[in-house]
């Protein structure tokens, strides 16, 4: 029994491996996908075959693409919740207003993952794709939610290092964290891509418990201080404030 339980668990991990290579290589060939994920070509096309069969996959010639059942699923999960519903709005209000890339992001585990993102006129664009998933340590919304999320242990987290700017040290992140609590935003000076700055702030629901956070990037010859410090964070917690009321409304 432990034996079938192991086979099927492998068999498991197996599919996903080959659906998120799938994802990261934009499609592959047999050959291609298994040495990615180092398995037996073999293997990957009975995956692959299965995949298809039930269309979460599609072949294109001798490639092989996610299917658009995909599409239905993810769909679900991008509205099961109200609050990521309804965070679209404000979202692109903040990049209409700031004239910044802004994004909606939510914690799952130790991670970020983008809901919502906008381009603004002037916003640097980063991959910052609905969906993506992101280091909470480096980057501004992710330092908001580490801040006051109890359930999160920072060192729980693998501090990454991305750019020479990277906070690293855990003794340093809890300070940090204590200075955004302090401020109620947090900055990123290029800490996950050089030559990007970022503000981020919480949003709060009507227990006070940090559900997500906002925050808007562009590039760090564009941030000039004063704005960055003063008047961008100011603008986004507005934007964060006008959310909660609306949620607390609703």
């Amino acid at each position: 029994m432990s034996d079938q339980r192991s086979g099927g668990l492998q068999t498991s991990e197996i599919t996903l491996d080959v659906i998120e290579a799938l994802h990261e290589l934009d499609g592959a060939g047999v050959s291609e996908l298994a040495a990615h994920i180092d398995v037996a070509p073999s293997t990957v096309h009975r995956h692959l075959s299965t995949l298809s069969e039930n269309g979460y996959v599609e072949r294109e010639q001798d490639r092989y693409y996610l299917g658009l059942r995909f599409l239905r699923l993810g769909e679900y999960v991008h509205t099961r919740k109200g609050l990521y519903d309804n965070a679209k709005r404000y979202t692109e209000m903040l990049a209409e207003e700031t004239n910044c890339r802004s994004v909606f992001l939510v914690a799952e585990h130790d991670v970020g993952v983008y809901i919502h993102t906008a381009a603004g006129k002037h916003g640097l664009w980063t991959k910052s794709t609905i969906g993506k998933r992101v280091p909470l340590h480096a980057t501004a919304a992710g330092k908001v939610v580490l801040a006051y999320d109890d359930s999160l242990d920072v060192s729980d987290i693998e501090l990454e290092e991305f750019t020479p700017q990277t906070i690293t040290s855990v003794e340093e992140l809890r300070a940090e964290l204590e200075t955004i609590r302090d401020q109620n935003y947090a900055l990123n000076i290029e800490e996950q891509i050089a030559g990007v700055k970022a503000v981020g702030a919480p949003v709060f629901d009507a227990d006070d418990t940090v559900v997500g956070a906002f925050s808007v990037s562009g590039p760090a010859n564009q941030m000039h201080e004063d704005w960055f410090e003063e008047s961008l964070p100011q603008t986004i917690l507005g934007i964060a404030n006008e959310f909660e009321l609306q949620m607390k409304l609703s």
